[in-house]
């Protein structure tokens, strides 16, 4: 079974512009999150999916020195951009990833595609974050390129297309084809947040690897856990902003245009 990470990432966000490239501890944030994830044991191929527009060529460029493959497709239908690697890799099963959670640790997608692996008669799609357990900002899916095929056929409104799996899981709207599986973690730290959507994010996550990463660069989610119980400010400085507040907005916008 031929498993593929995809990471999407743009330069185009909206509200923190570029953050990709924003450096921490002397090494932009994507190079950072390429380089935890590329010690996941689990992974075949790992690949970068960004849009054609020129402002992605320096994401692009990053990720080519780094020695990734990089696919460059559609800047909205990114369901299409993974249907393109799934084909190009011959991947069994696909991984998503986005840019904004450079912390991600590899034993956690290790963990999520191992449960995939074991539960092949059972699942199609497990995640660890339809029921969230872990901070956000480490959030894995795994799903069958079948699946995926699938859904790029069938999926056809903008938010099923830009975010890739909800024609999948289907979470927001009751039962679909798929059988879905969720990962739990060991407690629920699910109200900590440490992905990258805003500059009270960055100032975060920038603090945590400024901290950990010249001391220990393979450094775990379990250290980061440590270091912001030692210093809540970690905690507090971004606490205010929602989790999947992009998504959920997205979802709300498409019930709203929804016949």
């Amino acid at each position: 079974m031929k498993v593929v990470a995809i990471l999407q990432a743009r330069m185009g966000s909206t509200r923190l512009p570029g953050k990709v490239l924003l450096p921490a501890a002397g090494k932009s944030l994507i190079s950072h999150m390429l380089e935890r994830v590329r010690n996941a044991k689990s992974i075949h191929e790992l690949w970068l999916a960004t849009s054609l527009d020129p402002l992605n060529d320096p994401l692009a460029q990053e990720a080519e020195a780094a020695g990734i493959k990089v696919f460059r497709g559609s800047e909205h239908d990114v369901l299409s951009r993974y249907q393109a690697i799934s084909e190009h890799s011959n991947a069994d099963w696909i991984v998503r990833l986005t840019g904004d959670c450079p912390l991600h640790d590899p034993n956690i997608i290790d963990a999520v595609v191992e449960l995939a692996m074991n539960s092949v008669n059972e699942f199609d799609y497990v995640c660890n974050s339809l029921h969230p357990t872990y901070p956000d900002g480490l959030d894995v899916e795994v799903f069958t390129a079948m699946s995926l095929a699938f859904a790029n056929k069938n999926a056809n409104t903008a938010l099923q297309r830009e975010h890739v799996t909800p024609f999948i899981h289907r979470y927001h709207d009751g039962p679909g084809p798929f059988r879905i599986g969720h990962f739990i973690g060991p407690a629920d730290f699910s109200h900590l947040r440490w992905t990258v959507d805003e500059q009270a994010d960055y100032e975060v996550v920038r603090e945590i690897i400024e901290t950990l990463y010249p001391i220990t660069p393979t450094f775990g989610w379990m250290d980061v856990l440590a270091l912001v119980t030692r210093r809540p400010e970690l905690i507090i400085k971004n606490s205010n902003i929602a989790r999947n507040e992009g998504y959920l907005k997205a979802l709300e916008q498409s019930r709203k245009t929804t016949p």
